[in-house]
């Protein structure tokens, strides 16, 4: 039995009553919205929910479509075409999709939808944010729409727990936090990947870093060197994680460990782990720790860790240190340099109480490869250094730059200027690539060779 065989459609329905013509005041948003919130709810009252259950995602879009035109038809709603096909189009996006969110979420070129509250919608595009005219009926609606998007993942989110990390079915990584936490309401952030995975290719077009370090790159994932990939929020660490790990062999066994899953792998064995909160108890959480201890036991050829946070990181170093080569994580900080005290300190909130020079003799053991990432004042990302740690000297981690962005003005159109250049520096882990039938030319680190950034 269809959808349309389930809706009783009454004539006399109130709560379509009184509404004569749309057309007539196509420019009144709040009649607009009346309207489009009156179908919607009369849909819901009159609609089987296990027929719905039953049908193809693309079976209900037309079934929806068909019932929308009949309420309109039945009250005798006068509306023109295009106010008919978007009415349609925002009730099937309430009823099968997000909401207000699915025009943003269809739209490739936006790479964040930060929601503040019922009332504003921001995004973010080529690095810039800019306001929308997208807004919720209130703050209900808005949690409704939350709810639909933790669910899916079995996460929840209310006033004892009233933060939470989850994820969308494209990979998209959502962060929702609400009152007593929020004062003005729920606030909801959208970190959108790309339908198509980036891949090194398109960092060189968009002069996030030059062939030469990409060729390096390449080189350091094919020979298994432990790397970090450190930078702030938002400057695409988990984008290069994505790309230097599609330079692992398919023969390798990856074992992925998340907070919140959007790794996108595309290798043939991949095994992926996601951390879990507590539950309304406060029991049951699984950690990033306990998945990182788990998967030294999973035969892994490589373990990706998609941030390190916390006390994981001692899990982690041992685990480079101890035959899982070639293993990647991403870290917060803003130069290479305070990404090694970071991990120092996570070390500490381990318990182990190591002293500093032990800790950092761990670091300096485990890692060999530092990448530094930055998003600049013009919204770009850029590959600003990569350095080598070369070991210790007394109690300090010695490090060697191999490349870096040089950064040497803004232009007037608020563009940044500057040049990609080696240092000069040949490095140690230039033999291990060579080994591994990895051959770069001695040109690669000629430091006379400057590549200007073009705006």
């Amino acid at each position: 039995m269809s959808l349309r065989d389930r809706l009783e459609t009454n004539e006399n329905d109130a709560g379509l009553a009184g509404v004569t013509s749309l057309h007539s005041r196509s420019n009144d948003h709040r009649a607009y919205r009346a309207l489009k919130m009156r179908i919607h709810s009369t849909l819901l009252e009159r609609i089987d929910l296990q027929v719905m259950e039953s049908l193809s995602e693309q079976q209900l879009r037309e079934e929806l479509k068909n019932l929308v035109g009949e309420l309109l038809n039945a009250e005798n709603v006068v509306v023109n075409d295009v106010e008919r096909k978007n009415l349609v189009r925002d009730i099937q996006d309430e009823m099968l999709g997000l909401g207000p969110l699915e025009l943003l979420m269809s739209d490739p070129t936006i790479s964040d939808i930060l929601v503040n509250t019922h009332k504003q919608v921001f995004v973010e595009r080529f690095g810039k944010l800019e306001t929308t005219d997208i807004s919720f009926n209130d703050n209900a609606h808005l949690m409704k729409i939350i709810d639909k998007i933790v669910s899916r993942v079995g996460r929840r989110v209310d006033e004892s727990s009233p933060m939470v990390d989850a994820r969308l079915p494209d990979g998209s990584r959502v962060n929702v936090i609400i009152p007593p936490l929020a004062i003005d309401g729920p606030i909801m952030s959208i970190r959108r990947f790309a339908a198509k995975p980036l891949t090194m290719d398109n960092f060189i077009e968009y002069q996030s870093l030059i062939p030469e370090m990409a060729q390096l790159l390449r080189g350091l994932a094919k020979a298994k060197v432990n790397m970090i990939i450190s930078g702030g929020t938002g400057g695409g660490k988990t984008t290069m994680l994505n790309i230097l790990s599609s330079f692992i062999g398919t023969t390798e066994r990856i074992v992925t460990i998340e907070d919140a899953a959007e790794l996108q792998l595309q290798q043939p064995h991949v095994v992926r782990l996601e951390s879990r909160p507590p539950n309304i108890e406060g029991k049951g959480e699984i950690t990033q720790r306990s998945l990182v201890k788990n998967a030294l036991r999973m035969r892994p050829d490589r373990i990706i860790l998609g941030e390190v946070r916390g006390a994981e990181a001692i899990d982690m170093l041992q685990a480079m240190n101890t035959g899982h080569e070639g293993s990647l994580a991403t870290i917060h900080a803003n130069t290479p340099r305070d990404a090694l005290t970071r991990l120092e300190n996570m070390i500490g909130l381990a318990g182990l109480n190591l002293p500093s020079k032990v800790a950092r003799h761990q670091i300096s053991s485990a890692i060999t490869v530092v990448l530094q990432i930055a998003r600049l004042s013009d919204g770009k990302r850029k590959v600003v250094s990569i350095q080598e740690i070369t070991g210790m000297e007394g109690d300090i981690i010695t490090m060697q730059e191999i490349f870096s962005f040089r950064q040497t003005g803004i232009t007037t159109s608020g563009a940044v200027s500057g040049h990609f250049c080696a240092t000069g520096v040949r490095p140690r882990f230039y033999e291990r690539l060579r080994v591994h039938g990895i051959e770069l030319p001695d040109s690669l680190f000629d430091p006379s060779r400057v590549y200007e950034v073009k705006s």
